[in-house]
């Protein structure tokens, strides 16, 4: 019987006949559909085998009999049939009808494939009892290959057809919802399908066949259909759970977990684009756009992978070490694109919240998931990783996060991320508290704008937004109040760190966070870190910014001591001596108790006045200036008390006049700035008790700074001297003095002007000064621009934060140089200890330009304070002369023609050298 004869009688069977001769016509056909060579004649035999025959087999027979035998071929068909479309679609065209009728018989055949491997999963879900994978091992694999192929297709289909999609558009639709339809039964029927723990290691390799196939089609099919798409991933995660212990190991965690992210991440930018395009719109019409409904259901499978991705971390664990960096970059990408980070996009308040929801808030359960693993851990504090500008604040926000979940953790996750790594073999890995001042240095840019975040619920009160600082602040507080005792020492390293390095806001947030400990600790604690600060301040050299953070923390650490304590800190750092007077020129005194702080006061006036005498009776050196500047720099803060004693207020204002006295206009050597500097700033606090003389002293001397370009800090003390004028009697060269500093073009220097003429101009009666400063015209528009609060021009919130940017990268650098300096000057500091230590008490040398001998120096110094003195007498006389009518007392004349005879016979006496 040929085969068109039995295909013809084949076709006119009974069910009853097909199951009668099944055994003896199946084989045939199936041999009948290996030989034929058309695509027609071959799917129409596979449709007969399908349709007629196939259901008279048992589910045990299926495989045998039936799938191992004809899906191969159908498999080998489909690419076939696949590849002739691609050779042949370069000549598709209305007008080439063959080719156009030869691609849409391809496709129409693709279809049936798609029918017949559809009817083959509809049998065997047919029957009653489950069936075992053996038993159809291989339709799972046939109808896999055939749909990856196909969705392939219908993604490419814009490409492989050009413009001439329209021509086989419709059935590229059918082919799709064919092959849509068909994977849906595939997976219903693997639903089915139970392994015991007992199962073949063939039962174990389809299954991990299976879920591989289905990763593989998932990136294909991600941009073609939401629902397919995510109904696939479903499937995918619930045959890995449901599989667990048998596949785990075999696995492509990595695949699956980088397809969760990258498929979460393309859903998350599509939420994006979309919601700016709504706002975009305005806020009238978001509930009606078509753009909020996609963006409604993109936000939906936003929620999904985010809660999916946490399902599958809480599942394999263990077997995602390789994955925790993907898994850190992923959290920073989502958390720099919602607000405080300064390059997430402005959306309306509903389309945020939802957003938010759906992808931020599952970000914590992720963390709570991969806060226990190690690699996570070192992926998050590795010191050497390099972050973008945009993800440094989220890489800040994840540390104070993980803070936050330690509560809910055991002790060894604790330990983990506390401790750091301790031996060389191990991954690097930065102690917690370490790694987040360091991130909270570079926020720099977010620091200064600032960045607002929700502030702690408080009982009774609104939430309200706080800087960056604030929030972190009080969630290290949070965390330090429940840290066991034996992380105390690498937290208390870590907060010595953050006070010695540069930045000045990351040391004031170490700062508050120690005077946290000091607070709620107890008082021995307190007075033992007081201890040790008055110990490092005392052993810093000179002006540094270390000193400057050690001095702010040691000034604060006071006010939280007891009484008893404060006296432990004034016996163990006696003001009375030279060596202890670091530590006092930087406390505030009204911080101490009644009897610490007479007791600290009268030592320092007593030390003050014996050093500053004994420089005088020494000729008033130079190179011993600096033992005078720390003692005037302790009794600066006692001036600075809130009432000193009547007594110390007497004595500071002598030891100071005597110091304006010997001060030499006319020289402001560099020496001597920070001596002039503190003059100025007592002088502007007890100016009402000094004499005129004294007052006329120090203008002098501050119009010779002024003429000389002093530094900045010394320029800002005389405007505070200036300031504190606006009641004084002394006004000669005030004017002058305040016309050339509003004329300065230092902005600072500028700024401060302003403020302290303004204060000068309240409390003042002369208008002739106020006036006569203004001599120009740009010097008065700018005094009446600043006192109407005038602003002339204002940067734009995008000008201001490109500004900010473009300073951050400067004022690294400028800590980097501190940085690099100091750690240089220490290197040399022990090198030279090293070589000679005789170096390490001599006297610093004078800074001048020939070296004089000793009598050389005490005459130019002798001479330099007469000079100062005629030339304050000349100022008061001329003032006197200018403003009231009233001539000087009668004695002055003789006593000027005595000095004048004097000045004579010591000219002759002590002719010049020839």
């Amino acid at each position: 019987m040929s085969q068109t004869t039995l295909l013809e009688e084949v076709v006119q069977w009974s069910k009853d006949t097909c199951r009668l001769e099944v055994k003896s016509v199946l084989p045939k056909l199936i041999s009948m559909h290996y030989k034929t060579e058309s695509w027609e004649e071959r799917i129409h035999v596979l449709k007969i085998i399908t349709d007629m025959f196939l259901p008279h087999l048992s589910l045990s027979e299926l495989e045998d009999e039936c799938f191992s035998k004809v899906l191969p071929k159908v498999g080998k068909m489909f690419n076939t049939l696949m590849e002739e479309i691609t050779n042949q679609v370069g000549g598709l065209s209305i007008q080439n009808t063959e080719i156009h009728s030869l691609l849409r018989n391809i496709l129409q055949v693709m279809v049936q494939v798609l029918e017949v491997l559809s009817g083959c999963v509809r049998h065997v879900c047919s029957f009653e009892e489950a069936p075992a994978l053996d038993s159809i091992r291989s339709l799972p694999s046939c109808i896999l290959k055939v749909l990856r192929n196909t969705f392939q297709h219908c993604k490419e289909s814009g490409e492989v057809y050009c413009g001439r999609l329209s021509l086989v558009g419709d059935l590229l639709q059918g082919l799709f919802k064919e092959a849509y339809s068909l994977q849906k039964g595939l997976m219903g029927l693997m639903d089915r399908i139970s392994l015991e723990n007992t199962a073949s290691e063939d039962d174990v390799s389809d299954i991990i066949t299976v879920i591989h196939s289905l990763l593989d089609i998932c990136s294909v099919i991600s941009n073609l259909d939401i629902a397919l798409h995510a109904n696939t991933w479903k499937f995918i995660i619930k045959q890995c759970v449901k599989y667990g212990s048998l596949v785990e190991e075999r696995l492509r965690h990595g695949d699956i977990t980088s397809c969760l992210c990258d498929d979460l991440l393309a859903s998350f930018h599509s939420c994006l684009e979309l919601a700016e395009q709504i706002s975009q719109a305005g806020p009238q019409q978001v509930a009606h756009s078509p753009e909020y409904k996609l963006f409604q259901k993109t936000t939906k499978m936003c929620r999904f992978f985010a809660n999916t991705l946490v399902h599958y971390i809480k599942e394999f664990k263990a077997f995602l070490s390789k994955s925790c960096r993907r898994f850190h970059q992923l959290y920073l990408q989502i958390v720099s694109k919602f607000p405080p980070s300064l390059c997430s996009p402005v959306l309306p308040s509903p389309l945020s919240e939802e957003l938010n929801g759906a992808v931020l808030v599952p970000m914590d359960a992720l963390l709570s998931q991969l806060l226990p693993l190690r690699p996570f851990a070192e992926s998050v504090l590795n010191p050497s990783q390099h972050l973008s500008p945009e993800t440094e604040l989220p890489h800040c926000l994840l540390l104070v996060s993980v803070m936050g979940q330690f509560p809910s953790h055991p002790e060894e996750a604790l330990q983990l991320w506390c401790d750091g790594s301790h031996f060389p073999e191990d991954t690097p890995r930065l102690p917690l508290f370490r790694a987040l001042f360091q991130s909270f240095r570079r926020s720099c840019t977010e620091r200064r704008v600032p960045v607002l975040l929700p502030g702690v619920m408080m009982k009774g009160q609104a939430q309200g937004n706080v800087t960056l600082h604030h929030h972190v602040c009080v969630m290290l507080c949070a965390c330090v109040a429940s840290l066991p005792p034996e992380h105390f020492p690498l937290l208390e390293r870590s907060l010595l760190e953050a006070v010695l390095q540069p930045d000045t806001q990351t040391a004031l947030l170490a700062t508050d966070v120690w005077c946290f400990i000091a607070r709620y600790g107890t008082a021995e604690l307190c007075l033992h870190h007081g201890l040790l600060t008055a110990q490092l301040v005392k052993s810093c050299g000179g002006e540094s910014y270390q000193l400057s953070h050690l001095s702010l923390l040691l000034r604060r650490m006071v006010f939280l001591m007891t009484p008893e304590h404060q006296m432990e800190l004034v016996e163990r750092f006696p003001p009375s001596q030279d060596d202890n007077l670091p530590v006092w020129c930087h406390i505030l005194l009204r911080a101490l108790s009644h009897d610490a702080r007479q007791r600290v006061e009268a030592d320092i006036i007593t030390l003050t006045n014996t050093t500053v005498t004994n420089w005088q009776k020494a000729g008033c050196k130079l190179g011993q200036l600096d033992k005078v500047n720390i003692a005037l720099l302790s009794l600066l803060m006692v001036v600075r008390g809130v009432s000193p004693e009547a007594e110390c207020e007497s004595s500071a204002l002598t030891i100071i006049s005597q110091l304006w006295v010997a001060m030499c206009p006319s020289q402001i050597h560099p020496s001597i700035q920070c001596t002039l500097k503190l003059l100025l700033s007592m002088s502007a606090i007890l100016v009402k008790s000094f004499d005129p003389q004294v007052i006329c002293q120090a203008l002098v001397c501050v119009g010779a700074m002024i003429s000389e370009k002093c530094p900045d800090d010394l320029l800002l003390a005389a405007l505070d001297f200036l300031a504190s004028l606006g009641k004084s009697q002394v006004l000669p060269r005030l004017s002058d003095l305040f016309g050339a500093l509003l004329a300065e073009r230092s902005w600072l220097i500028n700024q401060h002007a302003l403020e302290a003429f303004a204060h000068f101009a309240e409390v003042t009666n002369h208008e002739e000064v106020i006036s006569q400063s203004l001599s120009s015209e740009d010097t008065k528009n700018k005094v009446v621009n600043f006192l109407s609060k005038t602003i002339n021009a204002q940067e734009t919130v995008e000008t201001r934060l490109e500004r900010l940017r473009l300073e951050t990268p400067v004022l690294e650098r400028h800590n980097t140089i501190l940085e690099t300096n100091e750690e240089t000057a220490a290197e040399v500091s022990v090198a030279s200890t090293g070589d000679d230590q005789s170096t390490t008490d001599t006297e610093p040398c004078p800074k001048r330009a020939r070296q004089e001998t000793s009598d050389e120096e005490e005459y130019s110094r002798y001479l330099q304070t007469a000079e100062s003195a005629l030339r304050a007498l000349q100022t008061l006389v001329e003032g006197r002369a200018t403003d009231t009518p009233v001539p000087p007392p009668h004695w002055v004349t003789s006593r000027l023609q005595e000095l004048q005879t004097l000045i004579t016979h010591i000219s002759t006496a002590n002719p010049p050298n020839r």
